[in-house]
């Protein structure tokens, strides 16, 4: 006997609706786990950003499907990045990550749970971000720069540069502790390559002319400037006032060579970035940032301002031309 329509209706009905809790009770789906992430600088971001998130996509992470990214950016002012922390915090991320010692100070005063990765910064110890560098414990961990052992290796390089310098004005922001020790730490440094260290102070680009008229008052021959976010921020600025005084200058990063500085020799900051990315992913896997161990880098880039050079009569030694990562012409 063929069954009747309605009784096909009933059975189909049925089957839709006790297959229904068949599927729901099914495996859930997988948490698509969430970072929150602060540029200290404009978007798209400078040389950090881009590789930390071509670390995470080396990784096999894809920005929209197997991770969620919100993003800031403070635009390179300061005074932004507490409130567009407490934004991301609100949004309660897996990690956060950040770079910058104050956008890394900001971070910890906005959580002291939820885990942050600081892709690039200085001194997360001596700031109180980290117990230690092997075992940081709290809630933040990443990759620190080590400019102090770094800054020996700038003296040196800056008088291979220039041998006839005896005299270096070293430019510091007082307010950005422990940077502000790093002219007292290069003195026995100095003392071996025959040079007299000037302490400058500048804490604003306001201060930027009396700094330089200080240096002039001591007789300064050169400059190094130290890796601080207001020199960053303004070196154009101040590579215009070093050439008008005829100072060659070292700094440590690639921005600040492309920016006028004769030299900058330090850490390539875009590898230590894209390798934070790894830390991201251990926590998202359980890890604790607590037992993660800040990292110091491992690659350093040496550039050359051949531009400049001609601008001040300095002849750069072929010894150094060899051996420089890139020449700027």
């Amino acid at each position: 006997m063929r069954p009747s329509k309605m009784t096909i209706i009933v059975t189909l009905a049925l089957g839709v609706l006790l297959g229904a809790p068949l599927a729901a009770t099914g495996q859930p789906r997988e948490k698509v786990p969430r970072v929150g992430v602060l540029e200290p600088g404009r978007a798209p971001g400078g040389r950090c950003l881009p590789a930390f998130r071509q670390g995470l996509r080396d990784l096999g992470y894809i920005e929209g499907q197997t991770i969620t990214i919100d993003y800031r950016f403070a635009d390179g002012d300061p005074d932004r990045v507490p409130t567009l922390l407490a934004e991301l915090v609100r949004q309660t991320p897996d990690v956060l990550w950040t770079h910058s010692p104050h956008a890394a100070r900001a971070a910890k005063q906005a959580s002291t749970t939820i885990p942050i990765v600081v892709g690039v910064a200085g001194f997360l110890v001596e700031q109180g971000l980290a117990a230690s560098l092997s075992r940081p414990g709290g809630n933040v961990t990443g990759f620190e720069l080590g400019d102090i052992e770094v800054a020996g290796k700038r003296l040196q390089l800056l008088k291979e540069a220039v041998p006839r310098v005896a005299r270096v004005a070293v430019l510091v922001d007082p307010t950005m502790s422990p940077y502000d020790d790093v002219p007292r730490n290069l003195e026995p440094e100095a003392r071996s390559l025959g040079l007299r260290l000037q302490r400058v102070e500048a804490s604003t680009p306001e201060a930027f002319e009396g700094a330089f008229a200080a240096m002039v008052r001591g007789r300064a021959e050169a400059l190094m400037i130290v890796d601080v976010p207001l020199f960053v921020r303004n070196s154009p600025q101040l590579f215009e006032l070093a050439l008008r005084h005829r100072l060659p200058t070292i700094a440590g990063w690639r921005r600040y060579a492309e920016a006028g500085s004769l030299i900058a020799y330090g850490a390539n900051v875009p590898d230590v970035c894209r390798r934070s990315a790894a830390y991201v992913d251990k926590i998202l896997k359980g890890a604790k940032p607590g037992d993660l161990p800040v990292q110091r880098p491992n690659k350093f880039e040496l550039i050359i301002n051949r531009k400049t050079a001609k601008a001040l009569g300095v002849t750069i030694p072929s010894s150094l031309l060899i051996v420089a990562d890139e020449v700027i012409q």
